[in-house]
Formats: structure tokens, C-alpha cells, sequence
């Protein structure tokens, strides 16, 4: 693996308290006042449209936009679904009235390329701040504003496999002719893939663009008896038993052990790699105001120590520190230390020749 991510997670609370954010329900308040001045006056509230992951819906209401909505008097209206789906509706036009707009790291590099989003500055989102190094780097090369950082692991049940994995490499080994999913190279962790498979064939994917990737792949490629596009399609896959192991990303983790408690999450003592979920405006966005309001509240530390619990996402404000527990099966402390960097322009410039091969190799 070539390049590492530079991260603060982790780093002891009592270090950073200079750089705290203060009362984060009074921050909120205090920048969304503004954006809800209007409505306010009219003694109604106005509305502001995030287009969002549709995973944990439910709690994302209870925990993240609906204390929002309150404190800013916005009726906040989600648009949910496949991040690539949803970039794609704001760059043909046909999703407007977009305020703000989550995404993975790989699709905000390319709506950023595509000049669809806003620069968004710390004087409008004070907590900006407050971002670990690795965030800071991703929001200073133009990908938005990271929320939380994710990558992958394995997860298999042992007693179905009857022993340990711990390595990728093992991945390849004949035992698991099909019966393996891996994500789908469309999905935020399918470039990833390729990386993975370009470190078994110990090349630098870079160099080459990928060509020893897809041998590798090829290799794998027995193995893989499904690719997946959506995590959610692994509880029924390991509910069905077509599937043994996969590849998936650890806010995922927890979603495949309701359903099957015996899984195991493992990320490899040889690394990982990690994606930003980062949140960007839309030029066309009609409430900027709320816009900022909203990140700024999204990356408190008040929020980020609650969904780094309720929503499995591994904070990206440096004056959060969690428990062990609570950083449990995160991107977090020794886990981000090992976590690699995907080079998300890298992968854009390459992905219409990747996905003729991929599907070549894959999804014959």
C-alpha cells in the first residue's frame, strides 16, 4: 500500500481542547439564525432539501436533521438513494432545489471536477477548524467538507469458514471458490478493490493504471460468486448462504451482525482504505445559509459524538475522543493510523476504461 492518510483520530482530547468547538447546540442556533430569519418573521418555517445515503434513515432523522430542523425552524426534506444516482440528478439538472448534498469522497471529487458544488469557507462553517489533518487535506483538495471517514474490513462467520482470516491475500485462496461478494466497482469501496488486488500482485497501481489490478482480479475472480452494490444486499446473502466472506465497509458491520451474530469484522494487520463521506452545496442551492449551518452542525462535537455511536461513523473532529468501545469497528485510533488514501482523481481519470474490464472480468 503507497500512501498514507493523515489523521489526528485518535489523539487524546486533553491536547485539542484548545481547538474545541464550545456549545455546539448554541453554534447551531447561532449561524443558523440568518438562514431562518425569514421564516421566522412569517412565523413559518421555510425548508431545507438534503440529498443523503439512504441507510439508517431512521435514525438520521432522530439524531441528525430533525434536532436540526428544530433549532433552525426548517422543515428539513430528504432525498435519498445511491450516491452516483444522486450526483447525477444535480449534474443533469433534474435534482433541483438541492441545498446540500452527501456524498462519498470518489463522486464529490467528480461533481467538484464538474464545477457543480460551492467552495465553502471557515467563516461560514467555524468547525471546519476543527477537522482532523487526513479531513482537512480531503476538504483543501476540493472534495467538500468531510463529515466521517470509513473503510473496509473482511467479514465472514467462523463458524461457517472454520477458521480465522486475517489477511486479504487469503481472499484468493482456492477454499473460497465462490464464496466471496465484494462491492461493485460502481459502489464507494469497488476502486478499492483494485488497489487490493494490485497490492496481491505487488504492483503500484498508479504506474501501470491498473493492468496488474485486473490480473489480479481475474485471479479473484473465481472466488467472487457476487459483487454487490449495496451493503444492505449482504444480509441476505449471508442469510441465504450464497455468501461466506465479503468485503464491505465498516459502518456496514453492524447492519450484517443484527441479522447473523456470528460474523466476525476483521481489517488486516497489512492495512486498509479509507473513504471521507464529505458534504457539499450545489451552485444552484436556494438556502445557502441553512447549507452552512447544517455542515457546521453536521461536524460538531456534540453530533460527531453522537453518531459515532448511533450511526457507527468514526468522527472527524479532532476534539472528539471516543471509548473503546465506541470505537469498536471504526476508522479510528490504530485503525486510521494503518488506513490508505485512494488517489479519488486518480481513479475518476481511469473509471470509464475500469468498468469496461471490470465487467470483462467480473460480470461475464
Amino acid at each position: 500500500m503507497k500512501k498514507s492518510i493523515l489523521t489526528l483520530i485518535g489523539v487524546p482530547a486533553i491536547l485539542l481542547t484548545l481547538a474545541g468547538c464550545g456549545n455546539s447546540a448554541a453554534n447551531l442556533e447561532s449561524s443558523s439564525a440568518s438562514s431562518s430569519e425569514t421564516a421566522s418573521n412569517s412565523g413559518e418555517a421555510g425548508q431545507f432539501t438534503l440529498s443523503t445515503f439512504g441507510l439508517s434513515q431512521d435514525i438520521v432523522e432522530q439524531d441528525v436533521t430533525t434536532p436540526f430542523g428544530e433549532n433552525s425552524n426548517y422543515d428539513v426534506v430528504l432525498e435519498v438513494g445511491n450516491a452516483a444516482e444522486r450526483l447525477s440528478k444535480v449534474e443533469s439538472g433534474a435534482s433541483t432545489g438541492i441545498d446540500a448534498i452527501e456524498l462519498s469522497q470518489l463522486q464529490a471529487d467528480q461533481g467538484a471536477s464538474a464545477d457543480l458544488f460551492d467552495t465553502v469557507t471557515e467563516e461560514q462553517v467555524p468547525n471546519i477548524a476543527n477537522l482532523s489533518e487526513g479531513a482537512k487535506e480531503v476538504y483543501e483538495n476540493g472534495a467538500g467538507v468531510p463529515y466521517t471517514v470509513n473503510s473496509i474490513g473482511i467479514v465472514y462467520d467462523p463458524d461457517v469458514v472454520g477458521h480465522e482470516i486475517e489477511e486479504w491475500n487469503q481472499l484468493w485462496d482456492e477454499e473460497y471458490a465462490s464464496a466471496i461478494s465484494i462491492p461493485d466497482i460502481s459502489t464507494t469501496f469497488g476502486p478499492a478493490m483494485l488497489y487490493l488486488a494490485s497490492d496481491y500482485k505487488d504492483a503500484d497501481i498508479t504506474s501501470d493504471k491498473g493492468e496488474a489490478a485486473f490480473v489480479g482480479l481475474s485471479e479473484l475472480s473465481p472466488n467472487v460468486v457476487k459483487t454487490y452494490e449495496k451493503s444492505s444486499d449482504l444480509v441476505n446473502m449471508f442469510q441465504a448462504g450464497e455468501i461466506e466472506v465479503a468485503v464491505v465497509a465498516d459502518f456496514a458491520y453492524d447492519l450484517i451482525k443484527e441479522s447473523n451474530p456470528n460474523v466476525e469484522y476483521v481489517v488486516p494487520e497489512s492495512g486498509t482504505y479509507a473513504n471521507y463521506n464529505t458534504i457539499n452545496i450545489p451552485t444552484t442551492a436556494e438556502n445557502k445559509e441553512a447549507a452552512y449551518a447544517y455542515i457546521d452542525w453536521r461536524i460538531s462535537q456534540e453530533l460527531q459524538s453522537t453518531t459515532a455511536t448511533s450511526l457507527n461513523e468514526a468522527p472527524v473532529n479532532a476534539t472528539v475522543e471516543l471509548s473503546e468501545e465506541a470505537a469498536a469497528n471504526k476508522t479510528y485510533g490504530a485503525v486510521a493510523e494503518r488506513a490508505q488514501s485512494i488517489d479519488t482523481k486518480f481513479v475518476n481519470e481511469q473509471m470509464a476504461d475500469w468498468l469496461t474490464k471490470w465487467n470483462e472480468t467480473l460480470n461475464k
